[in-house]
C-alpha cells in the first residue's frame, strides 16, 4: 500500500474527480429505462403512471399521460437531454482520467529514476539493466492502464450494480432473483480465478525482463558480437528466450480464454432466463410491457458491469505483479552515510589497513588482509594478474563497496565516516572500459560543468585534441551510443580528459591506457606528470613501462600483497614484478627487431 500511495501522489485528486463524474454518469444512465417504461405503459398503453411523487406532480402539471401521448417529442427531448448530460459527464471523466494517468506515469518514472540513482552499486550489479528498464517502462504502463481503464470503473460498476438490482427488484422481485443469483457467482469465480493466474503473470513478467536484457546486451555489444562472429549464437539465444516468453503468454491466454468462456456462458444464461421468465410474467399479467422492456434494459446494463468486474479482477493480477515489481525497486535500501559523516581533506595519505573483501554473502575473498599506504601527492602503481583484486581496490576506494574487514583511511579518517558523494567527488576515475554518453565529445568531456577552455586544455593533456580537431564536426561530433564511433584508444583518452576536468586531489587510472600504443602512452604520462599539480595518482596497469615512473608499486597475487616497493627495489629482487618485466622487455626487443 505504501508503494501504491507513492505512485498515486499528484494523480489521486484527478482520479477522485474522475470517479465522482463517473458516479454521476451512472445515475444519469439509469434514467432512460424508466422513461421508456413510462412511455410504453402510460403514453402508449394508457396504464396509470408509476412515478415518484415529485415526478408525477410535474408530469400532471404538464397535462399528464394525455400530454405525453400528444407530444412524443417531449419524451424524446428528455432522452436527448439525458444523453447530452451523460456525454458531458463522460467527456469530463475522460479528460480527468487522461490527466490522472499521465501524472501517475510521470510520478512513477521520476520516483523510480531518482531512487535507482540512489541505490548502491551492489544492487545494480545484481539486477540486469534490461529488467530494470522493463520495470520503468512496461510495468509502469501496465499500472497506468489498470488505473485508467479498470480501477476508476470499480466505483461506477458497484453503483450501477446496486441501482440496477434495486430497480429490478422494485419492478419484479421474483424475476430479479435470476440476477441476484448469477451475478455473485460470476464475481466469486473471478476472485478465485485471480488467485490462480497471479503466478502466471509473474512468470511472464520475469521472462519479459530476461528477453529485454538479452536485447539490450546485444544492441550495446553489437561490435563484440560481430567481431567474434557470434550473430547466430545470439540469434538462437534470443529466439529460445522469445519462444519461452511466447509459450508462457500462450498458456496464460489459454487460461484467460477459459475464464471468459465461462463468463460468456453465464451471461447468456442470465439473458435467456430473464427473457423467458419475463415473457411468461407478461403473459400472466404479472409484468407490464413497459416493465419488461425496462427490466431487460437494466439486466443488460447489469451484465456488462458484472463481467467487467471479472475483467478488473483478472487485470488486477497483472497490475498487482507490476506494483510488486516496482515495490522491489522503491523499497530497496538506498545508499546511506554514517550518522555523523563529515567531510575531511582528501589530499592526504591513503591507507588500506588489513582490508579483506568478498562479493556476495558467501563469496570467496577477492582481497585478503591487504595493507599499504599511498603517500599524498605521489604516484602509486598496482600490478597483478586477472582476478588478483586490482579493480576491487578501486571499488572500495570509491566507496562503491565496503570492506568486509579492515578499513581505508585518508589522512587518518576512515572514508566510511565521510559522505559517499564527497569521496567520489574527490576521486577521479578512468576505467579500462570507459562509458561515454550518446552526446557530443564536448558534452562528454565537460559533463561536470567545465568551461570550453578547460575542456580543450584537458583534451590536450590527454593527447586527444588532435584526433578531435580532425573530426568533421570537431568537438561537436556525436560519439554514438557508448562511444561506438570512437576507437578504443580515443574513448580512453576522452575519458581521461573528462576526469581531468574534475580537478580532484586523487586520480585513479584502472588500466586506462591499455588501448593506446607505447609512444602515446608515454606522451600522456608525461603530460599528466606536468599538469596534474601534485595530485595523488594511482595507476593500475598490466604494462610495466606504464608503472616504471611511479614512486611505489604494489604487486597483488590472488588477493594478497606479494610485493611492495619502488620500481628500482622491485627490479632488484626476484618475484612477479621482475618476471613480468623481463617477459615484456624481451617481447619489446623482439618486436623492435
Amino acid at each position: 500500500m505504501r508503494v501504491l500511495g507513492t505512485l498515486l501522489e499528484g494523480s489521486g485528486k484527478y482520479f477522485a474527480v474522475c470517479i465522482l463524474l463517473g458516479l454521476l454518469l451512472t445515475v444519469v444512465e439509469m434514467i432512460a429505462p424508466q422513461v421508456i417504461r413510462v412511455t410504453v405503459d402510460s403514453a402508449i398503453d394508457s396504464k396509470p403512471m408509476d412515478l415518484p411523487a415529485w415526478a408525477l406532480r410535474w408530469v400532471e402539471s404538464l397535462g399528464g399521460a394525455a400530454f405525453l401521448r400528444a407530444n412524443m417529442w417531449f419524451i424524446a427531448l428528455i432522452l436527448a437531454l439525458a444523453g447530452l448530460v451523460a456525454a458531458l459527464l463522460r467527456y469530463g471523466a475522460n479528460m480527468f482520467n487522461a490527466k490522472a494517468g499521465e501524472t501517475l506515469v510521470k510520478t512513477a518514472r521520476d520516483r523510480l529514476f531518482h531512487h535507482i540513482e540512489c541505490l548502491p552499486w551492489k544492487w545494480h550489479a545484481e539486477h540486469p539493466t534490461g529488467d530494470i528498464i522493463q520495470r520503468c517502462t512496461s510495468d509502469v504502463e501496465r499500472i497506468k492502464n489498470f488505473f485508467q481503464e479498470q480501477f476508476i470503473s470499480v466505483f461506477q460498476i458497484i453503483v450501477r450494480i446496486i441501482l440496477a438490482l434495486t430497480l429490478m427488484t422494485l419492478m419484479n422481485a421474483k424475476l430479479s432473483i435470476v440476477a441476484w443469483v448469477i451475478a455473485p457467482i460470476i464475481v466469486l469465480y473471478s476472485v478465485l480465478f485471480h488467485n490462480k493466474i497471479r503466478a502466471r503473470f509473474t512468470e511472464c513478467d520475469e521472462n519479459e525482463g530476461v528477453l529485454s536484457t538479452i536485447a539490450q546486451e546485444n544492441l550495446t555489444g553489437v561490435r563484440v558480437v560481430r567481431a567474434f562472429g557470434r550473430e547466430k549464437f545470439e540469434r538462437d539465444r534470443f529466439e529460445a528466450q522469445n519462444n519461452k516468453y511466447t509459450e508462457c503468454w500462450i498458456s496464460l491466454t489459454r487460461t484467460l480464454s477459459d475464464f471468459w468462456a465461462v463468463g460468456d456462458f453465464t451471461s447468456c444464461l442470465q439473458i435467456l432466463l430473464v427473457v423467458v421468465l419475463g415473457t411468461v410474467s407478461c403473459v400472466n399479467g404479472n409484468l407490464t410491457a413497459g416493465e419488461f422492456v425496462s427490466f431487460s434494459l437494466y439486466n443488460t446494463m447489469l451484465i456488462g458491469p458484472v463481467r467487467r468486474l471479472g475483467r478488473i479482477i483478472s487485470e488486477m493480477s497483472k497490475a498487482g505483479v507490476s506494483i510488486d515489481r516496482l515495490g522491489e525497486v522503491l523499497e530497496a535500501e538506498t545508499e546511506q552515510d554514517a550518522p555523523n559523516a563529515a567531510e575531511a581533506p582528501m589530499d592526504k595519505d591513503i591507507t588500506f589497513e588489513n582490508v579483506s573483501f568478498h562479493y556476495g554473502e558467501d563469496g570467496p575473498d577477492v582481497l585478503e588482509n591487504v595493507s599499504f599506504t599511498v603517500p599524498a601527492g605521489k604516484s602509486f602503481g598496482i600490478l597483478g594478474g586477472t582476478g588478483s583484486g586490482k579493480s576491487s581496490l578501486l571499488l572500495l576506494l570509491c566507496r562503491l563497496y565496503a570492506p568486509t574487514e579492515g578499513k581505508i583511511t585518508v589522512g587518518g579518517v576512515d572514508i566510511a565516516d565521510m559522505p559517499a558523494r564527497y569521496v567520489r567527488e574527490n576521486v577521479g576515475v578512468v576505467l579500462q572500459e570507459p562509458f561515454l554518453f550518446s552526446r557530443s565529445v564536448q558534452e562528454n568531456i565537460g559533463i561536470c560543468g567545465a568551461s570550453d577552455a578547460e575542456i580543450r586544455a584537458a583534451a590536450v593533456t590527454a593527447c586527444v585534441d588532435g584526433d578531435i580537431t580532425r573530426f568533421s564536426q570537431g568537438y561537436d561530433t556525436m560519439v554514438g551510443e557508448r562511444g561506438v564511433s570512437l576507437s578504443g584508444g580515443q574513448k580512453q583518452r576522452v575519458a581521461i580528459a573528462r576526469m581531468l576536468t574534475k580537478k580532484t586531489p586523487v586520480i585513479v587510472f584502472d588500466d586506462s591506457l591499455s588501448a593506446v600504443d607505447t609512444e602515446t602512452d608515454e606522451k600522456i604520462r608525461s603530460a599528466l606528470d606536468r599538469d596534474l599539480g601534485g595530485a595523488t595518482t594511482i595507476i593500475i596497469s598490466h604494462r610495466i613501462t606504464t608503472l616504471l615512473d611511479c614512486d611505489n608499486i604494489l604487486v597483488l597475487e590472488k588477493g594478497r600483497v606479494s610485493q611492495l616497493g619502488s620500481p628500482k627495489e622491485l627490479l632488484a629482487q626476484p618475484g612477479i614484478f621482475r618476471k613480468i618485466y623481463d617477459m615484456q622487455m624481451s617481447i619489446g626487443e623482439e618486436e623492435g627487431a
